[in-house]
């Protein structure tokens, strides 16, 4: 099939074109690059700069290109930002999503899978793993804006008989491809194994953990880490549930596991070898204290039953990615000087 993938720049929408193409897709790529890289997207895919609230840009898209399905995960996916730009966040989550899913409908295409998030659930009212059918309860726009386009979705698919979705509620994203094609480039990242991977490195001269007084185990938030290529295969198993005819859809995609942030950073340090600079800070407006993913139903309904591979396991992926990335920018600086040396500067 053809498929347009949203934001295929990014973290996870690079990961999902090569993904796909290796499945034996063609693969049609849009994305403005506001944190992706051209460099991220998979030589064999298509790609349009643009943005998805573009209306002449999709039509263009859909015109030249025989798309059987739409993944869509272009948006902006940092709490603490949503609180300071929520408008910002509407805008680009909930408005630009509208203007996808109607030329997606109006093109007649009838497969959408959309890029949601544990956020809509809030702070669970619950210690035990968060159903699909637990109250969403944002406390965010971040997760508000994701929880309206579902509703979007879901009314769309109620008024067309031909239009079916899966929205994958991610919980925490982490690692790097394990072929080590892609992996996670985003600047001024926030998420916590990237940056905790960076300070080990010596990119960043400090960690901040963000309150100590939540009700967990050791005072710090709980959050259920699941590998990004893990995540991908959910992705390519809803395709599959929809190409089959499958009804519309909503599923946790997570472990089922929680790790604290003190966790995460202690596994961290046992990967790198080193001691991270840890600093305190209060807590972030919009944080919950613990978030796990109950995962039954995507292993029943989508057959998606991925090895938990261990915080270490995501960890080393995604440090071993950064090494890389920082290895590679100190040979293109040395190259450079190099050049300049030669040319008299």
């Amino acid at each position: 099939m053809a498929i347009l993938v949203t934001g295929g720049a990014g973290y996870i929408g690079s990961h999902m074109v090569w993904a796909l193409l290796d499945a034996g897709h063609e693969v049609v790529v849009i994305d403005r690059l506001s944190t992706g890289f051209r460099s991220a997207v998979a030589p064999a895919a298509r790609f349009y700069l643009g943005d998805i609230a573009e209306r002449a840009v999709l039509q263009q898209i859909f015109l030249e290109n025989r798309v059987e399905a739409v993944l869509h995960f272009a948006g902006s996916a940092v709490v603490p930002d949503s609180i300071r730009d929520p408008l910002g966040y509407y805008r680009n989550n909930t408005l630009a999503s509208q203007v996808l899913i109607e030329e997606t409908v109006r093109a007649g295409i009838g497969r959408f899978i959309f890029s949601s998030t544990a956020a809509v659930y809030g702070t669970p009212q619950t210690d035990q793993p968060v159903k699909e059918t637990a109250e969403a309860r944002p406390e965010n726009p971040y997760g508000r804006s994701k929880l309206m386009t579902e509703a979007i979705l879901a009314d769309t698919a109620r008024a067309q008989s031909g239009f079916r979705f899966v929205a994958l509620r991610y919980f925490n994203v982490a690692g790097a491809e394990r072929l080590g094609r892609v992996g996670q480039s985003t600047r001024s990242a926030t998420h916590l194994i990237k940056v905790a991977c960076e300070a080990a490195l010596g990119k960043r001269s400090e960690i901040s953990v963000f309150g100590q007084d939540f009700p967990t185990p050791d005072g710090t938030g709980v959050r259920d880490y699941i590998h990004v290529d893990d995540l991908v295969q959910a992705h390519l198993k809803a395709l599959h549930y929809l190409v089959a005819g499958g009804e519309s859809l909503t599923v946790n995609c997570g472990y089922g596991r929680g790790a604290s942030v003190l966790e995460v950073l202690q596994a961290v340090e046992r990967v790198a070898q080193v001691r991270l600079p840890v600093t305190f800070a209060p807590r972030r407006p919009g944080d919950a204290a613990s978030v796990v993913a109950d995962t039954a139903l995507a292993r029943a309904v989508l057959g998606w039953s991925p090895p938990h591979p261990g915080l270490e396991a995501i960890i080393l992926s995604a440090f071993d990615w950064e090494r890389r990335f920082l290895r590679d920018r100190d040979s293109d600086i040395d190259a450079l000087q190099q050049r300049l040396a030669a040319s008299g500067f």
